[in-house]
């Protein structure tokens, strides 16, 4: 059982599938360490569209029971849609240290819907912050068939990197070299 109970992580649910998502100016949002879900909680209640992806972590607490927990896949990071008033709005929560606009939108949706995806489908995801550019591939087959990406390796295994191109931050997950395809 969850130590809290999963949150809604994305204001509206469908916010980075709807059309006007790519028209629209988006902002990452530097929040104070471990606010991400507050500011979250504030944004909805003033219905200002965003997405902070929320990820379920298994821990074993001190007395050996196993627990459950749902942090931001990215630490001290929300993306924020709308104007100067909605980005005042994030601000005026108090815990919001920097907005900084992003100016390739279709990028940032192409980004997010991806790692929404792997989120949905449940695989474990690993964070990966110091991200080393590589090959540029495109899963050929299997449950990833599709997804595009920058190989990395580590350990003699593959992954797939997902990654958010402005912010330098990424997921990867899994996969043998021989589902992958170069991509030119």
């Amino acid at each position: 059982m969850p130590i809290l109970p999963f949150e809604p992580d994305c204001y509206p649910d469908d916010l980075i599938d709807q059309e006007e998502s790519l028209d629209s100016p988006w902002w990452l949002l530097y929040t104070k360490s471990r606010q991400e879900k507050a500011v979250i909680r504030k944004l909805r209640d003033a219905g200002v569209p965003h997405y902070a992806p929320m990820v379920k972590q298994r821990f074993r607490s001190p007395a050996g029971r196993m627990r459950e927990s749902f942090v931001p896949l990215f630490s001290t990071y929300v993306f924020l849609r709308g104007d100067d008033q909605a980005r005042y709005e994030a601000i005026c929560t108090g815990s919001v240290l920097k907005a900084s606009e992003i100016v390739q939108v279709p990028d940032l949706i192409e980004d997010l819907q991806q790692i929404r995806s792997l989120i949905v489908m449940g695989v474990p995801l690993t964070i990966e912050s110091q991200l080393q550019p590589g090959e540029h591939v495109r899963v050929k087959n299997g449950t990833f068939a599709g997804y595009e990406g920058t190989v990395i390796r580590r350990e003699n295994e593959t992954r797939l990197l997902v990654f958010v191109r402005f912010m330098e931050q990424g997921v990867s997950v899994k996969l043998e070299d021989c589902q992958l395809e170069k991509i030119d």
